[in-house]
């Protein structure tokens, strides 16, 4: 059945359909389930580009290499990439040295010289710290009621990826204000005052870990900052600029969906009712039960790819080159031919996947690190907490990219 906020159009394949609508934005799943049944690619008018939302074809479209991140010189795209952007100049900067943003022989460097430094670290090691931490944040609770946004899912991963990088773990919340005001940029419907809110934001992040960076540089220390100053491929090493990049890459994706995943997490498990430790009684169990809330509320619905070439993406829809094209990773997660079931909480699921993290070269480069802080985070909370519960009905808020909540008041005991 059509949702009364959708309006589609099957002689073109063309839905309307607010982003910004709260039936929407509060329980996408409705409409997409509606769209499974009728096209898996449409075109989304208040977006202006073909998005697809089969699991097949997002796994497929974020493999091809006819398609990518980086804008071809001079094609003006629906973000505006091509038109004036020089009170972007600040943001401009950094994401022409991210390596979110490149394609190879660029991308591959880049993501070489990174991933050794992060790899390095060895992920798993971090299992102790992230669990103390945990056990640290629950103590600091208060008793009666709290709000495990600010309390748990935020204060986690920023501390651990700002440790793991080397800079003060008191910066947290202003690293978080930059980040989210960065990340407003991906937004539907910015405004000209959000645009300069975030390069503003670029240029104070980008100035600060200049600042550690030049201190690394004569001081290093066992920390990935240091550790990717040294990084070497070939003889070549990270300019400054791509290192303030991949450094500001690694905070913001390091904390950004982790904390809409905790939130959304906690929120699936506490609506499943009864014994929530019974989805984390081994090592098994828990990893599957993060894997089933990767699949069943994603953090990031939406990605986005640039076509390199002329393409017929699916029969009847052509693309041309430097039009865009929607991923809906949150539709993909939840495609009825992909999944038995999909609207249902499996976390024993045979069909257990997700594309939660991207696919290709693109796929998150921390994936490993939020599995292990999601691990480990939500089986020591509801360990602590056996007795948690909703104080009140949590809300997503209006930002239809990054699913995450505004708040998450739960009740302790």
């Amino acid at each position: 059945m059509m949702p009364d906020y959708l309006a589609f159009d099957p002689s073109t394949r063309s839905v309307r359909l607010d982003p910004h609508e709260p039936a929407f934005f509060q329980n996408p799943y409705e409409a997409y389930a509606f769209m499974h049944g009728v096209s898996s690619g449409f075109f989304w008018e208040e977006f202006g580009f073909w998005c697809f939302g089969g699991f097949d074809d997002v796994n497929r479209l974020m493999r091809d290499r006819r398609f990518g991140r980086q804008n071809p010189a001079g094609i003006l795209d629906s973000r505006g990439i091509g038109q004036d952007r020089t009170h972007l100049s600040a943001f401009d900067g950094i994401e022409a040295n991210s390596m979110l943003e490149l394609e190879p022989p660029v991308h591959t460097r880049l993501r070489t010289l990174v991933n050794r430094a992060f790899v390095s670290r060895q992920v798993e090691r971090l299992r102790p710290r992230v669990e103390a931490l945990a056990n640290e944040l629950i103590d600091r609770f208060e008793p009666g009621q709290v709000d495990l946004l600010p309390a748990f899912a935020s204060p986690l991963p920023i501390t651990i990826i700002a440790e793991m990088l080397g800079v003060p773990v008191e910066m947290g919340p202003q690293l978080l204000d930059w980040s989210h005001k960065m990340v407003a940029m991906y937004m539907h419907g910015r405004t000209r005052e959000t645009e300069e809110i975030a390069n503003h934001a670029a240029q104070d992040f980008s100035d600060f870990l200049r600042g550690y960076v030049a201190e690394r540089r004569k001081q290093p220390g066992d920390d990935l900052l240091s550790l990717l100053i040294s990084a070497q491929e070939d003889g070549q090493k990270l300019s400054e600029d791509e290192l303030v990049s991949s450094a500001i890459l690694l905070l913001n994706a390091g904390h950004e969906a982790t904390v809409h995943q905790t939130g959304n997490a906690v929120r699936t498990i506490l609506a499943q009712g009864g014994d929530t430790r019974r989805f984390f009684t081994s090592a098994d169990a828990t990893a599957a039960t993060v894997e089933e809330c990767l699949r069943f509320d994603a953090p990031l619905h939406m990605f986005r790819r640039y076509a390199y070439e002329q393409i017929e993406v699916a029969p009847g829809i052509l693309v041309r080159p430097g039009e865009t094209i929607g991923l809906l990773l949150g539709m993909a997660n939840h495609d009825p031919v992909a999944f038995a079931e999909p609207l249902a909480f499996r976390p024993d699921r045979a069909d257990q996947k997700n594309v939660s993290f991207g696919a290709g070269i693109h796929f998150c480069i921390g994936a490993p690190l939020a599995r292990l802080e999601l691990q480990v985070s939500l089986k020591t909370l509801f360990e602590r907490q056996p007795r948690l519960g909703l104080a009140e009905q949590p809300r997503f808020r209006d930002t239809y990219h990054f699913h995450g909540l505004e708040t998450l008041a739960v009740r302790t005991g």
